[in-house]
């Protein structure tokens, strides 16, 4: 018989292979158990409801972000710089694994004390990654003001998570609005970009230009 701890995770494995390959919506335990090679009733055991199931499977992917985050953003660079490699990494796994970051943010469905699960909550695998950046933040804060204006609009500056809030929803908005393709019909038929088609950025330097913006708008520019 294979051991509980196995089947649970394999259990998760299928749900996290399906949200990869097939959206979010596939997400049903029936399909999960089949794909499992297991009784229907058999997530029950392990998961008392679906949304303890797609709990479990969201871990993963912050899991997933959280490791590309470390990979990404060089721990002895400048914050501003961190930050940077972060948005770029946080754009490009929406873009490349749909599903997943649809489902990873749905705590509105997701994890609630309903779900009867004695495992980890999901704001447990959330919370540490905005801190990161709540974190880095304040240091660029700190780093700026003690290198070019100590104390400049200090008070004006809201607190550090309310910005973090802000650009996350910031990057997040580029995330969707560039898989629905509404980013690229704005940008590539906007008039004040001056420069032939054939000469304009690709894909992945807009991606990046639109993150650079979005870290201005809110750490200001970095020559300022």
């Amino acid at each position: 018989m294979e051991p509980e701890n196995s089947l649970r995770e394999r259990l998760v494995d299928v749900g996290v292979d399906l949200v990869m390959s097939e959206g979010a919506a596939s997400l049903g335990l029936r399909e999960i158990a089949r794909r499992a090679g297991v009784s229907h009733g058999a997530p029950r055991r392990y998961f008392p409801t679906h949304h303890a199931l797609l709990s479990a499977i969201a871990h993963r992917g912050f899991a997933d972000l959280g490791a590309r985050f470390a990979a990404a953003a060089d721990a002895t660079a400048p914050p501003r710089a961190q930050l940077q490699a972060i948005g770029r990494v946080y754009v490009g796994y929406a873009l490349e694994h749909r599903g997943m970051f649809e489902l990873m943010f749905r705590h509105d469905l997701l994890d609630s004390e309903r779900h009867g699960s004695d495992r980890p909550r999901l704001r447990e695998s959330t919370l540490p990654l905005f801190e990161l950046l709540v974190g880095l933040v304040t240091r660029h804060r700190a780093e700026r003001d003690a290198a070019h204006r100590p104390g400049q609009d200090a008070a004006a500056e809201p607190p550090p998570a309310v910005t973090v809030a802000a650009l996350w929803s910031n990057l997040h908005g580029i995330a969707q609005l560039w898989a629905w393709g509404s980013l690229q019909l704005v940008l590539d038929s906007a008039p004040s970009d001056g420069a032939p088609v054939a000469t304009r950025p690709g894909p992945a330097d807009r991606l990046d230009q639109l993150v650079t913006a979005v870290l201005d708008t809110h750490l200001g520019p970095v020559h300022a």
